[in-house]
């Protein structure tokens, strides 16, 4: 009889169990969303280079005849400063500025004179890593630059300066030494223009072709 009793309270309890299970809602697992890792980070960069100033003059005379001149034709000691983000491994954006030394100059008319020219540029910099180490690179922005002469003789001047801007591209590459540090080399095209003007007095038209340019090798430090 005590058996018989103890299991109809079995079977009781587990009916209970059953009918009460039936208002407990299921437990839902808990799904963790993945983390992920900001691959952006800032860099800084310096850099020793040439500073390449070029101004070649056309002259076409009313009968034809043309004339080149190129008064100016000159190579400047510069240091490079720059500072970008790296949005991922193939973006980032890119400021830079160059501080070109001074270097003296014998122009055609004035004779020798010393001659500074600065420049900066802001860039899209897309990138493409060849390897883990080794990346090349496109520079696209804008750029500006400005020179400067001192004491120009004949002309009662003590200073003289230019500015001329507009589009900026280079191309270049680098190689990762450790984690944080990548030595780089680069060619960037700052300024190239070409200025049409027409002298009334003699006749002549001129065409006047601007350019300024940078070769650097350097080092950055990203954070």
């Amino acid at each position: 009889m005590k058996k018989l009793n103890l299991s109809l309270a079995a079977i009781f309890a587990m009916g209970t169990f059953a009918v009460a299970g039936g208002d407990i809602a299921p437990v839902e697992p808990v799904v963790e969303e993945p983390v992920i890792e900001s691959t952006g980070n800032f860099y800084l960069g310096l850099a020793y280079g040439a500073l390449n100033g070029e101004t070649t003059e056309t002259a076409t005379a009313p009968s034809g005849a043309t004339f080149v001149n190129t008064p100016i034709d000159d190579t400047f000691s510069e240091v490079m400063i720059q500072a970008g983000y790296n949005f991922n491994d193939y973006i980032a954006v890119e400021g830079r500025y160059w501080f070109g030394m001074s270097e003296t100059i014998n122009y055609t008319f004035v004779g020798n004179q010393d001659t500074t020219i600065d420049a900066w540029g802001i860039y899209v910099k897309p990138q493409y890593p060849v390897t883990d180490a080794f990346n090349i690179y496109a520079l696209l922005g804008y750029g500006s630059a400005d020179l400067s002469i001192d004491n120009v003789a004949g002309t009662g001047l003590d200073y003289v300066s230019d500015s001329v801007d507009g589009f900026s591209w280079g191309l270049g590459a680098s190689y990762e030494v450790t984690e944080n540090v990548a030595f780089f080399v680069d060619y960037v095209n700052i300024y190239d223009d070409n200025d049409n003007y027409y002298n009334a007095s003699t006749g002549y038209e001129y065409d006047v072709d601007n350019t300024i340019q940078s070769w650097n090798f350097g080092v950055t430090y990203n954070f």
